[in-house]
């Protein structure tokens, strides 16, 4: 690439800048100063985008050299087409002015005829009676769509060849196509026509002739409906159509509501409702199982606790056992599980679909609101450390005081082994009285010692808060429910204390409930305090060396069970409190009301189907 003068480059700085915003799509002066520079200096195209890449990216560099140089030949072809444009009238003029050297010679050395000189002459006058001026002849120049070539950069030339495009489309569009069948484009007039009425108002020409001004033609298909029906109105003999039915049975003194859809609303099944449902189908299942199983139990013992099973079979209580089929499953299905076809069951294929429903997940109510962070444990090593660093620190403290004079200083450490060698000479002159010194303050430092701890000590109240804190659980977030049955607790005073006291002492809630076949004890609390008192019920107290009868009266010994263990969401009894129900319903009434009658249903029918095993044996 050539050199640029310093007036080409200054003439070119607008493009250059204008290049620069589009390629970045900002201005940026030190990118435009550095493309001017390599223009000025004549570096090439790849020398450029090297030079260029230091500012941007190597792709938009690469982008924005191309888009320079193609300035800069716009700009020459530009600078030719104007220096040709000037140049050439000139030469025209210099060729016409100055003769040939060989047509002079020619002329001298040609012989005088008066016939060629006549015809000479004219030739030489007939542009000037014309009046015809060279320059003022109109040479044609290269150009696209009447602006000239040279003229025009690149970027122009596109854009003018694009608008002369959309021009010829748009006039063919209007020249055939369906617009020009709806629209009726006039030939516009110089000047606007005179209107001209005559005595019937009707519209005439020049001549008298009447003249049919153009109607404009609706576009609009709601404009175009309404003329369709005007024109094509119903004859006499005609049908009515739909609309006429319509107005017919109308009268117009009557004002009518437009018609209007009431709103609908959702209709939510109550909570629960459809558990209810199962619930329903599952004891009823139950309840048939059971009372085959209690037929068979009569059968082969003819016991009367058959009779006591099958009343707890009836009342009302949770199942654990899964259905046959569940409520759910019955959509898919084409009737029910009997109907089967080549020993398959018949399964609604409509029903079943790609997609999976995933539940929303619920937070556990057990899981801490807040979450719970690990404690950090160190060892014996670590924490002799972080003491013996922690009593550095006091003592700079101590001495920088006593160093500023904010303290006065301690009096020295005596005691009985360093006595000579802190004093010295003073100890020698008078033993007795230093000894006693001494001894007088070991006294006072022994003294505030054990002050120092008194004030360190808990107050009871103190220590009382510091044990049962230790000893009671956090059960917000859910409680752990242990259930056990004992034989007979009705006359064992010692066994009744014990049971009562450690679970206060434990701070645990419950209730036990005195019935004559099956004592029922129900303690609420801690995984720590449910551990201890499941040591003392089931290890701690001998409940073998209690002889007790049972209901048919033979005597055996006393027995305690683990029924069940397991987590509520909350706690259901107040403080441990003895209830002696001679009834099972008074039993069952009382579990009831604390909303958990299934712990009764769950240890009586233990203890009836252990009395049953008991009598087979």
């Amino acid at each position: 690439m050539s050199h640029l003068s310093r007036r080409e480059v200054d003439e070119l700085k607008p493009s250059i800048e204008k290049a620069v915003y589009k390629v970045i799509g900002s201005s940026n002066s030190s990118l435009a100063s550095t493309a001017l520079h390599c223009l000025n200096s004549g570096y090439d195209k790849r020398k450029t985008c090297d030079k260029l890449s230091s500012y941007v990216e190597s792709k938009k560099a690469s982008k924005l050299a191309e888009k320079i140089f193609d300035v800069v030949e716009d700009y020459k072809d530009l600078h030719r087409s104007k220096k040709r444009h000037h140049e050439e009238p000139r030469e025209r003029e210099s060729k016409r002015a100055k003769p040939s050297r060989f047509d002079d010679n020619n002329s001298r050395s040609r012989p005088s005829d008066p016939k060629r000189l006549e015809e000479e002459k004219k030739m030489f006058e007939a542009p000037h009676k014309k009046n015809v001026n060279i320059s003022n002849i109109n040479i044609p120049t290269p150009s696209i769509y009447g602006i000239p070539a040279g003229l025009l950069n690149r970027g122009d030339a596109d854009k003018a060849r694009k608008i002369a495009q959309l021009q010829a489309q748009i006039k063919s569009k209007l020249s055939s196509g369906i617009l020009a069948n709806v629209i009726q484009i006039p030939a516009l007039p110089d000047k606007p026509t005179p209107l001209i009425l005559d005595e019937d108002g009707r519209t005439v020409d020049k001549t008298g002739k009447a003249v049919q001004l153009t109607h404009v033609v609706p576009t609009l298909k709601a404009n175009i409906r309404a003329l369709k029906k005007e024109h094509h109105k119903p004859l006499p003999g005609e049908k009515a159509t739909e609309d006429d039915r319509e107005t017919r049975f109308i009268d117009n003194r009557i004002g009518v509501k437009p018609a209007s859809r009431n709103k609908r609303f959702f209709r939510f099944h109550e909570p629960g409702k459809f558990q209810q449902l199962a619930e329903r189908l599952r004891m009823r299942a139950q309840l048939e199982k059971l009372q085959n199983e209690i037929s068979q139990i009569a059968k082969k013992t003819g016991i009367s606790s058959a009779t006591k099973l099958a009343l707890i079979a009836k009342s009302e209580g949770h199942s654990d056992e899964i259905p046959q089929m569940e409520w759910w499953d019955s959509v898919i299905l084409v009737d029910n599980l009997d109907t089967m076809k080549d020993d398959r069951i018949l399964i609604k294929e409509s029903a079943i679909n790609t997609l999976v429903e995933h539940p929303t997940q619920m937070r556990c109510p057990t899981d801490p609101i807040k979450p719970v962070y690990m404690p950090v444990f160190l060892t014996k090593k670590e924490r002799k450390k972080l003491r013996r660093q922690n009593r550095r620190e006091m003592w700079k403290e101590e001495q920088e005081k006593i160093r500023l004079g904010l303290e006065p200083p301690p009096e020295p450490k005596l005691r009985i082994s360093n006595l000579m060698r802190a004093l010295g000479t003073e100890a020698v002159q008078d033993p007795t009285k230093i000894e006693a010194h001494v001894r007088e303050q070991m006294a006072k430092r022994q003294k505030l010692h054990e002050e120092a701890n008194a004030a360190r000590q808990l107050t009871a109240d103190q220590k009382r808060e510091k044990k049962i804190k230790k000893i009671k659980e956090d059960t917000s977030l859910g409680a752990h429910v242990s259930l056990y049955r004992i034989r007979d607790l009705h006359d064992l005073a010692s066994k009744k204390f014990k049971v009562e006291t450690n679970a206060k002492q434990l701070f645990m809630t419950g209730c036990v409930l005195m019935y004559p076949d099956c004592c029922v004890v129900v303690v609420e609390g801690g995984p720590k305090q449910l551990k201890k008192y499941k040591r003392l019920m089931l290890n701690r107290i001998k409940w073998e060396e209690d002889i007790v009868k049972d209901p048919d009266g033979i005597e055996v010994p006393n027995k305690c069970v683990l029924v069940w263990e397991g987590t509520t969401k909350q706690r259901n009894f107040g403080e441990m409190k003895f209830k002696v129900c001679p009834t099972e319903r008074m039993a069952r009434e009382h579990f009831k009301k604390h909303k958990v009658e299934h712990y009764w249903d769950l240890a009586y029918s233990g203890a009836v189907l252990e009395q049953a095993n008991d009598t087979v044996e």
